[in-house]
């Protein structure tokens, strides 16, 4: 999915439309009134006249005339003009902007309240669904339950400001164009870096759990072989268009619901540990070290990295004013499945829970075969289908901000650069840019694949994801735009902003020894 991607939609601002030849039926005579000639007053060709007061603009007034002068300018002896007629500018009300606005809003959006629960539900719950139970095995029953509820409460008032900041101006519609009003032009560049990181990770991420799922269930090459092999199905779905990817994402949706299915049907069926529910394997309370919680922090804030979307699914309700409750639902419900997976698989495998749930539900004994194979094999697809989706926006943005880079392409300065760009014609710059982006789609599949082999950790990757990516786009970087943008901030926002950065640091401290 485009998580950031500007385009032109019904409800940004745009230029006035101008007709180009003069029997357009926007500038014709209205039907059924008479053609207006020239010497005819009308208020459309008439000069505006000001009255003898003071001037709207400038505080000079107009030289008093006599009433004789004054009235021969309104009559004459041969015929009687009719008066000059004033417009009449009226202040509007407040009542009158709230219910514009209002309208306005309505028409930008066109999705419902469940639609927009359910597509944030959707980008909520993913991959970092499999490592909960080693985040809880890393922090222990009592630091991980805090950390858990804590980053699910500031991911959602994260949440509010970034809809709040949307909406309050029309021509904002992305996370960069927030980010472009609150630290100017040149943060364009960082946040596109910081979604190019974000994305290309998430591709490692697929990559090892394809593999390492295969791997599972077909044991008989390495992971590394399977890495290697995927090269000839991942590269041509890269060159797929985007409206046919879409369609693989109802298989990560699945996948999900599927994992949770069969993680806790198998820890009811099974009465005798290891895997069992009810006799639990050895847990701990507390932080066994520094480094594992540093892994957790990441680990656990990885769940709720969906913020480059925010923006999107508030413009796109048709009722913005429900948004609020409907982001509250979103980060409940997830938050409540995250921590029932985590909960379940630290009861079922305790401290020796893999990096990824799913190896341990086909290695342990006395589970459903049939089931299980068939969650394990959901999680070999679809990786694999959501490779392009996943690549494709990090492509276009590593594409944009190269071409800035090397001199193709120039850092659109404002809202009205964007738009321009959107409705005029580049020509052989979109040759040069459409080349470099086919080549880029190649490149950056490669690279997946190799940072894949290289670092086959999953649990170290996805730390990294959390700890770098989603601290900074989902708390630090929306905090830090609402101070910037309000010049307001709360004792809270400070606490948070703080606490976030120390996190940040230490969880990719952590994620890059583990590695």
């Amino acid at each position: 999915m485009d998580w950031d991607g500007l385009s032109a939609s019904p409800g940004s601002p745009s230029t006035p439309f101008l007709p180009s030849t003069p029997h357009s039926p926007f500038i014709g005579p209205v039907s059924g009134s008479p053609p207006l000639h020239v010497d005819e007053e009308t208020p459309l060709l008439r000069r505006v006249s000001f009255s003898a007061d003071a001037h709207p603009r400038h505080n000079l007034r107009r030289p008093e005339l006599s009433r004789t002068q004054h009235l021969g300018t309104v009559q004459s002896s041969d015929e009687i003009r009719r008066p000059v007629l004033r417009p009449v500018i009226r202040r509007a009300s407040s009542g009158s902007i709230a219910h514009s606005t209002t309208s306005q809003q309505k028409i930008a959006g066109m999705s419902t309240f469940g639609q927009t629960l359910f597509n944030s539900i959707a980008i909520l719950l993913g991959i970092g669904m499999l490592s909960e139970p080693l985040a809880f095995s890393y922090a222990g029953w009592t630091v991980g339950t805090i950390l858990i509820v804590f980053y699910g409460f500031i991911s959602c008032y994260t949440a509010k400001l970034l809809a709040r900041i949307i909406m309050s101006d029309p021509r904002l519609r992305s996370y960069t164009d927030i980010g472009r009003k609150a630290f100017g032009p040149r943060s364009t560049l960082l946040i596109s870096s910081l979604f190019c990181l974000e994305l290309f990770s998430v591709s490692v991420i697929l990559v090892t759990l394809y593999a390492d799922s295969l791997h599972s269930v077909i044991p008989h090459f390495s992971s590394n072989t399977y890495k290697l092999w995927g090269l000839l199905i991942l590269v041509p779905t890269v060159f797929l268009p985007l409206s046919l990817l879409s369609y693989t994402s109802v298989l990560g949706i699945l996948s999900t619901v599927l994992m949770i299915i069969v993680i806790l049907v198998d820890g009811v069926s099974k009465k005798d540990a290891p895997g069992s529910l009810w006799s639990p394997a050895e847990t701990s309370f507390g932080v066994e070290n520094a480094n594992n919680l540093g892994l957790a922090f990441g680990l656990f804030m990885a769940g709720f990295s969906g913020h480059a979307v925010i923006p999107s699914l508030a413009r796109d309700m048709a009722d913005p004013t429900e948004f609020d409750k409907m982001i509250d639902w979103a980060f409940v419900i997830a938050t409540f499945i995250y921590g029932l997976i985590g909960y379940a698989g630290y009861l079922m495998f305790g401290a020796n829970v893999s990096e990824e749930i799913s190896m341990d539900l086909l290695r342990t004994p006395g589970y459903s075969p049939i089931l299980n194979q068939a969650a394990l094999w959901m999680l070999v697809i679809s990786p694999l289908s959501k490779f392009a989706l996943t690549t494709q926006p990090a492509s276009l943005k590593l594409n944009a901000t190269i071409s800035i880079l090397l001199g193709i392409d120039v850092l659109p300065a404002s809202h009205e650069d964007v738009a321009k760009r959107l409705t005029t014609p580049q020509g052989a710059l979109m040759s040069r840019k459409r080349i470099l982006g086919n080549i880029q789609r190649v490149v950056v599949t490669f690279l997946a694949v190799g940072v894949s082999i290289a670092v086959p950790d999953f649990s170290a990757v996805m730390s990294f994801l959390g700890s770098v990516s989603a601290f900074l786009i989902c708390v630090i970087g929306p905090l830090a735009a609402n101070i910037a943008i309000t010049g307001k901030w709360s004792v809270f926002d400070g606490i948070v902003l703080v606490s976030a950065t120390i996190m940040a640091i230490w969880g990719t401290g952590a994620a890059f020894r583990s590695a």
